[in-house]
């Protein structure tokens, strides 16, 4: 018996709804080299006949997934929701006796994870008009010897942020299940910003865009990070967090506001104490800002609906309800309407700037800061579980030097029996200096042995 097997077929949106209507992309949208790269593991069958019925009846709903890149003049660009077919690859694998993986939702790149399950799209050119590269593509694999199923996605950021990913595919899971989606439904149509709703002195806030480089400079400075970096991926249980978020200030904080404090606090005091080149002094959050206001998105938006928040300077860096206060402020303070939209049409023009240029975001470390990417308010494994209710779980590859990464815990599987799922806990991953790594996991398992008596509030 072969040791495995591949074949693939196309899959169309119906009823065809697109029209080939044209929505135009907001600067922001210009993600043209990324996609979002995840994985499903199920515990057994995905039926092929229903998931094509469920597939044909999301990209109806969702014509803009089913669409393709359209430019003119080199200045607006398009999807253009021409009712393609989304291209599904079937895999039957003979060799595997299981998924290999434990239940940490967060892998390292290096370990070539995800690449043999998911068929990444390629890098669009916005500017060849007669390029049809599809902008997601699905692939699914059968692990013959233990019946599992595992589904890779690969998603286009042109289309949207990870927020609009899920959302589509949680659209996709409901009509498996032959069940209404949860909703909010779909908005393609997204504000364009204009140059005169910018404010220069906003660009000290987004240094990452300001500062953008070619791809090459870029990859030089993140490989010798990666090298000089280890990564670290801790559990906590939601009773831990609970504990976390009382310290830290209660109700006037989030679970996560206590999380990301408590990991700059440990940082600071065990690693980087007295060291002024390293300490943490300000955190930038990745935040979601749909359902601030319609005019800016609306909840349904499908786009790429996140900014990146500077709070300001720590008024106590070894502080652990000082650090998470200004962390809430901050978030706060990105939620105030005329805020958000002058920090949006601003990187919006300098996203478009950075295309025509030809550059990348700059994502390096910058000194005495650190990236917050909190993914906990999306259940993964939950919404796109085909009805495989806590037993599907959730992958994602990439760790970062200081770029906190965090998400709801997986389900765990012990020998043949599911646990019960702590959903209230979190798993959350980075890299720290090698030298200083042992370090900063002594402390932590101190103070979960302790349960945080001896953390400073």
């Amino acid at each position: 018996m072969a040791s495995s097997s591949s074949s693939s077929f196309l899959v169309s949106p119906s009823p065809r709804t697109g029209n080939n209507r044209r929505i135009e992309l907001a600067g922001f949208d210009l993600w043209t080299g990324l996609h979002i790269d995840n994985l499903f593991v199920y515990p057994s069958e995905i039926n092929i006949d229903r998931f094509k019925e469920a597939l044909s009846r999301t990209l109806s709903l969702w014509p803009l997934v089913a669409g393709h890149i359209r430019a003119e003049d080199n200045e607006h660009y398009f999807i253009e929701m021409s009712d393609n077919p989304i291209p599904v690859t079937l895999v039957v694998n003979n060799a595997l006796n299981k998924w290999p993986r434990d239940s940490n939702v967060i892998v390292e790149l290096s370990e070539n994870v995800l690449s043999p399950y998911v068929d990444e799209i390629r890098v669009i050119d916005l500017a060849d008009n007669s390029q049809d590269e599809p902008l997601v593509r699905l692939k699914l694999t059968h692990i013959v010897q233990s019946g599992e199923w595992v589904l890779g996605v690969s998603w286009s950021h042109i289309l949207g942020d990870a927020a609009a990913n899920l959302h589509f595919l949680n659209t996709l899971s409901c009509y498996y299940q032959q069940i209404e989606p949860l909703g909010p439904s779909p908005i393609f149509q997204r504000r364009l910003w204009r140059e005169d709703e910018a404010d220069e002195s906003f660009l000290s806030l987004m240094k990452q865009m300001r500062d953008a480089k070619p791809m090459a400079e870029i990859m030089k400075a993140s490989m010798g990070d990666q090298q000089s970096y280890d990564p670290v991926n801790l559990q906590f249980s939601g009773e831990q967090l609970a504990r976390l978020r009382t310290l830290a200030g209660g109700n006037s904080v989030s679970v996560q506001d206590a999380l990301s404090a408590y990991i700059i606090l440990t940082l600071n005091t065990y690693c980087y104490y007295n060291n002024d080149e390293r300490r943490i002094l300000r955190t930038n959050t990745a935040i979601n800002y749909r359902g601030v206001s319609d005019s800016i998105g609306p909840k349904g938006l499908v786009a790429n609906g996140v900014l990146m928040m500077l709070s300001d300077d720590f008024d106590d860096p070894y502080s652990l309800s000082s650090i998470a206060k200004t962390i809430r402020r901050s978030i706060n303070k990105s939620r105030e309407p005329k805020f958000l939209g002058t920090w949006i049409a601003t990187a919006d023009g300098l996203m478009r700037k950075i295309f025509r240029n030809k550059y990348s975001i700059d994502m390096r470390l910058i000194p005495n800061e650190i990236v917050v990417n909190s993914h906990t308010r999306y259940d993964w494994a939950g919404l796109v579980d085909f009805g495989y209710t806590n037993k599907c779980r959730f992958y994602t590859a990439w760790t970062g030097a200081l770029y906190l990464r965090a998400f709801l815990l997986n389900p765990v599987k012990h020998e043949n029996e599911w646990l019960p799922r702590d959903q209230n806990g979190s798993e959350i991953a980075f890299r720290v200096e090698t030298d200083l790594k042992e370090k900063f996991l002594n402390a932590w398992k101190q103070d979960i042995s302790e349960n945080f008596e001896n953390v400073k509030k």
